[in-house]
């Protein structure tokens, strides 16, 4: 036995030292820069707060109108499907969709263009220790986690969901075969099916059953109608939709839980990084480096916010919830500026702990948002039938897709 523990000692000790060090160096809280760098780039306190309130203004702005165009087009959009003709609701319609594509290529490139870059370039600074950070790829890595994350957030809420309405749909189901009973038990009673009075008498309860078959066949043929009205396989009209506002695709559209679920993880992987470029922005006492930055994050607010307000009209949330995301996603950022500003004097964003935090939610927030774009965006509408069967407007969304990464690829010069 005390051979084992001085073999134990000899070869493991050693090494968990090392690494318990290692780790204990990517956790400190003291600044990796130089001395005096912070002072050689045009350091003044009172510039750069004066420079943070104005961005805490103008990205509150710039993100609230890019969330609310959708939202309030959406409401545009089902007032005027009432009494306007079908080709203005069907121009309408390409419009959202391109729209839709726009958002989707904000979104990809803010995933890979922005969010894990700065994870990257966070968690391969070189103020981080070599082992572990820059032996393993670990951005892409905890992205990869993330997105497999995502997914099975994807399935599970989806599932729930529609668990949860279809449950809720066999409920009312039962109510309007009570209600169906009671129809019947009246029209029986006030003698409305019987043909003639004698044959009430002769044939005892067979109006019952011809009274209940009517019925029945009336409540069937309606129930077809509803299911089936818009079972064609082809691309005549396209997806259709009925008198209570939701279409009949068979499966060729996303379910509304779906479309919940979505919008709900998108703002997730979005909040998560404005958070952290709120913070970053705050912190920072140089308007160097902050004057530039304020023009760039307020495009990116808006692109974002476009992108997230047109998934969140898809989800067709009830007006007080979608103003509360709304809302929400709005004052992320000027919040984490806030935030930073006040903690500024005593938070290190150049510290190996602030370094490790942000590359590891940045490279979260990157899985996330890739894997919504390409999956649940992208996937979800390039390849339906609505799409395919529509050359004009697959060639636009297209273009509105490149277009939207392209716009939002270029910020990364500024930010």
């Amino acid at each position: 036995m005390p051979f084992l523990e001085e073999m134990m000692e000899s070869s493991y000790v050693p090494y968990l030292r090392t690494h318990l060090q290692q780790i204990a160096a990517s956790l400190s809280t003291a600044s990796c820069a130089p001395p005096g760098a912070e002072e050689e780039e045009c350091r003044d306190e009172a510039a750069a707060l004066g420079l943070k309130m104005v961005a805490v203004a103008a990205i509150l702005v710039s993100g609230a109108t890019g969330v609310a165009i959708p939202l309030l087009g959406r409401r545009w959009r089902g007032r005027g499907v009432g009494g306007a003709p079908p080709s203005s609701s069907s121009s309408t319609g390409g419009l959202f969709v391109l729209a839709k594509a726009f958002a989707a290529g904000v979104i990809l490139a803010t995933g890979f263009v922005h969010v894990l870059d700065d994870a990257n370039d966070a968690l391969t600074d070189p103020c981080l220790p070599a082992v572990p950070w820059r032996r393993f790829p670990f951005p892409g890595f905890v992205a990869m986690l993330a997105a497999l994350g995502t997914l099975v957030v994807d399935f599970v809420g989806t599932h729930m969901y529609e668990q949860k309405h279809r449950s809720e749909e066999e409920q009312a189901a039962a109510a309007n075969g009570s209600s169906r009973e009671e129809i019947v038990a009246a029209l029986l009673e006030d003698g409305a099916l019987a043909a003639r009075g004698d044959v009430e008498g002769r044939d005892g309860g067979g109006h019952k059953e011809d009274a209940m078959h009517i019925v029945g066949m009336r409540a069937h043929a309606a129930a077809h109608r509803h299911r089936h009205a818009h079972g064609r396989g082809s691309c005549h009209g396209g997806t259709s939709y009925d008198s209570h506002g939701h279409g009949h695709g068979h499966d060729e559209e996303p379910s509304q839980a779906r479309h919940v679920v979505v919008s709900q993880v998108l703002e997730l992987g979005i909040v998560s990084h404005s958070v952290i470029i709120g913070l970053s922005l705050g912190v920072s006492q140089s308007p160097c480096t902050i004057r530039p930055l304020v023009a760039a994050l307020s495009f990116h607010q808006f692109f974002e916010g476009f992108a997230l307000g047109g998934c969140i009209s898809e989800a067709q949330f009830k007006s007080s919830s979608a103003l509360l995301m709304a809302i929400f996603f709005a004052i992320t950022t000027p919040a984490g500026i806030t935030m930073g500003a006040g903690v500024s004097s005593f938070y290190n964003p150049n510290s190996p702990r602030a370094l490790v935090v942000e590359g590891i939610l940045d490279s979260m927030s990157a899985g996330i948002l890739i894997y919504m774009a390409l999956v649940d965006l992208i996937a979800a509408d390039f390849l339906s039938k609505r799409m395919s069967c529509n050359p004009r407007l697959q060639v636009g969304s297209y273009i509105a897709l490149f277009l939207g990464a392209m716009s939002m690829s270029s910020l990364a010069i500024w930010a």
